[in-house]
């Protein structure tokens, strides 16, 4: 179960990923519009383990305290990126870290690039980009502790092979796959 919902002035894609199997589940940079993602996590009657963050922007983390009071699932951002998290993370990423939930196995990318504390999700067929990687496009680097080559490299190295079938579910707007963006994305060609 995968539910995308743009969230916020900046519409900041909130993910919601679930295992039908278990009904076990985690939230994915709840930027904002909380009692709309609650709703959407009730109708789906999953029970959410974690509440992840992809970098510590406020489009993203702005929702996280919230949804924690709400639903008591601990919060997770890479150590570099916690500050913007405004409150103590309950967890700290590393790059190569894995989760189970449910019957899926997500695995921590550290991509700094946007942000130093940057990170992608990979699950089964699927890589959760934050602002590393968007449709035709990357994250802005001009933000403090940003850097351009860090980025490029990054998704280069560690995004790109992943494979061309998997589906890519950016921080902001439509999803697309690796093999469409190392073809058609500008910055990589």
């Amino acid at each position: 179960m995968l539910r995308m919902l743009p969230v916020g002035a900046y519409q900041a894609n909130c993910y919601i990923l679930g295992c039908k199997n278990t009904l076990e589940g985690l939230v994915i940079d709840p930027g904002d519009e909380v009692f709309r993602i609650v709703r959407e996590i009730s109708q789906l009657g999953i029970a959410v383990k974690y509440i992840f963050i992809t970098h510590g922007h406020f489009d993203h983390t702005g929702g996280a305290k919230e949804l924690k009071r709400i639903t008591g699932a601990p919060v997770w951002i890479h150590p570099l990126d916690e500050a913007g998290l405004g409150f103590p993370a309950d967890g700290h990423f590393y790059d190569g870290q894995n989760f189970q939930v449910g019957t899926y196995t997500i695995r921590v990318i550290h991509t700094p690039g946007h942000s130093p504390g940057g990170v992608c999700f990979h699950a089964p067929g699927a890589v959760f980009t934050g602002d590393t990687l968007f449709a035709g496009s990357v994250g802005r680097t001009d933000f403090p502790g940003g850097s351009h080559s860090q980025l490029i490299m990054a998704v280069k190295e560690k995004v790109f092979p992943l494979g061309d079938e998997l589906r890519v579910y950016p921080g902001h707007g439509p999803p697309t796959t690796i093999g469409t963006e190392r073809l058609t994305n500008p910055f990589f060609r």
